[in-house]
């Protein structure tokens, strides 16, 4: 399949590696504010020149502003494009896991048995997320970052790296676990 990349910056050229590890084709960059080398146009020219019956796409916005990485993803939505679950071969996905669309899991990374992944969720290289455990909508899980069993992330969250959410704890909507933290249970 040939996938947009909606981003133009660092984060949708790790997005682009990780299509074409995918077996995919990128189709070109996606930017409603900058122009430039590998960019197709903003999405309201790329939905005439790239339409959805024929190409995808991949939200590579990063968690800078995790709330408009959310409205591009509704719009991309409205427009009628399909957005693939991208899941490196060198990560382990089971097969009992459940993946919503858009997601997108990095080399390396765990995502445990009966686990849940909500749209656009994405995991970092080396996160294990554990058994029974679910990240909610546009959620980042960053570098070997652990989510024990029965965990539950928020939507709208950022995990830090190495930070680890204990068995059964519990991250709100929103919420921003920095590098190193623990939750040790419970809602934070």
């Amino acid at each position: 399949m040939q996938l947009l990349i909606y981003g133009s910056r660092d984060f949708a050229h790790t997005v682009a590696d990780l299509v074409r590890h995918c077996g995919h084709e990128s189709a070109g960059m996606v930017d409603d504010f900058h122009r430039g080398a590998g960019i197709v146009g903003g999405l309201d020219e790329v939905i005439t020149s790239h339409p959805p019956d024929r190409f995808g796409i991949a939200i590579a916005i990063g968690y800078a502003d995790i709330p408009a990485r959310w409205r591009a993803w509704e719009r991309v939505r409205a427009a009628g494009y399909e957005a693939p679950a991208l899941v490196h071969p060198r990560a382990y996905v089971a097969d009992t896991a459940r993946l919503g669309d858009g997601v997108m899991v990095m080399a390396g990374a765990i995502v445990d048995t009966r686990a849940e992944l909500g749209d656009l969720a994405v995991v970092w290289p080396g996160a294990c997320i554990n058994h029974d455990a679910r990240v909610g909508r546009n959620s980042f899980i960053s570098p070997n970052a652990t989510l024990c069993g029965h965990s539950r992330v928020g939507q709208d969250c950022f995990v830090g790296a190495t930070a680890v959410i204990a068995d059964h704890g519990e991250l709100v909507a929103g919420s921003f676990l920095k590098m190193n933290a623990s939750h040790a249970g419970g809602r934070h």
